[in-house]
């Protein structure tokens, strides 16, 4: 007699419990990243102005080509270029020797270690406005310095000059995104154990020998973070040019998100200037694709 066999129970579909701690963050970033990311690749492929929204009408890559075309937009890819390329390797040769000194035992470390946040915590539109100031050509500090001291003989128009407004600009967010490499890279050095150092001077390794071989492998993956964190911030940064100089004289601050910006707000285009953003994103995610695996490469090597 064979036996029957008693029905299996019914197992309940149970979600584990780090999806559900998980599926709020999710939720947030698909409504307020990809939500909006998806939003623009829509109003890209479309000619929209916002004054005239009868007129809503799909096109296609027209807006892409027009792109590609236009003067201005090549002018601000170029501008982009200088921008990322000055600003974040100077933010990261400052704040890398700042760390440096900060990492030090001196007086008042805790305090100066406190103040070097300052810049980093400014509103980026207060920011904007201390700088400007500092460059006027008629009350600013820095005319007034540099005349006392003999290199101007008369005011000069820092932001109004095509030639320096640029320049001007990434040393404003130079001094402003300083202190972020100074703390990551101070958290960098003071996780490398002193004993290395100690071995190192006792093989008779210069101070110099100690940094190439000893401190730069010790904050290599805080480096490489740092820098790709910095480029994106650097890359989407608008507000500190919007307040500054608004993207002149002429077109000689104008950078793609800025531009991008602009059509959007000022022409009311949001089709043309959703496929900016669109172009200029694309050309940032194979930036950043190409930076992580060089890194990974040497660091695997």
């Amino acid at each position: 007699m064979s036996a029957i066999s008693a029905p299996l129970p019914r197992r309940r579909f149970r979600v584990p419990l780090p999806y559900w701690l998980l599926s709020p963050a999710v939720i947030v970033t698909l409504l307020i990243v990809f939500l909006p990311m998806a939003e623009a690749i829509f109003l890209s492929l479309h000619d929209y102005l916002i004054w005239k929204p009868s007129s809503f009408a799909f096109i296609g890559i027209q807006n892409f080509w027009t792109a590609l075309t236009d003067e201005v937009f090549w002018i601000s890819a170029w501008h982009t270029v200088i921008w990322i390329g000055l600003t974040v390797p100077a933010q990261m040769l400052l704040g890398l020797g700042t760390a440096l000194l900060l990492n030090r035992d001196f007086p008042w470390r805790g305090l100066a270690r406190a103040l070097i946040i300052v810049p980093w915590a400014l509103p980026s539109v207060i920011t904007a406005l201390i700088w400007r100031w500092i460059y006027d050509a008629n009350s600013g500090v820095l005319n007034d310095i540099l005349i006392r001291l003999g290199v101007l003989q008369s005011a000069f128009p820092w932001l109004a000059d095509p030639d320096t407004a640029l320049l001007s600009i990434v040393l404003t967010l130079t001094w402003q995104g300083f202190p972020f490499f100074a703390v990551m890279i101070l958290a960098g050095l003071q996780s490398i154990p002193s004993s290395y150092y100690e071995a190192a001077a006792i093989d008779g390794a210069t101070s110099w020998q100690q940094f190439r071989h000893v401190t730069l492998p010790g904050i290599a993956g805080v480096l490489v973070t740092a820098a790709l964190l910095r480029l994106i911030w650097v890359a989407n940064s608008i507000d500190v040019i919007f307040v500054m100089t608004g993207g002149g004289p002429g077109y000689a601050t104008y950078t793609l998100p800025l531009y991008a910006f602009i059509k959007a707000r000022t022409s009311l285009d949001f089709g043309y200037g959703s496929a900016l953003a669109v172009i200029f994103t694309l050309i940032l995610g194979a930036i950043i694709l190409v930076y992580l695996r060089r890194v990974g490469r040497t660091m695997n090597a």
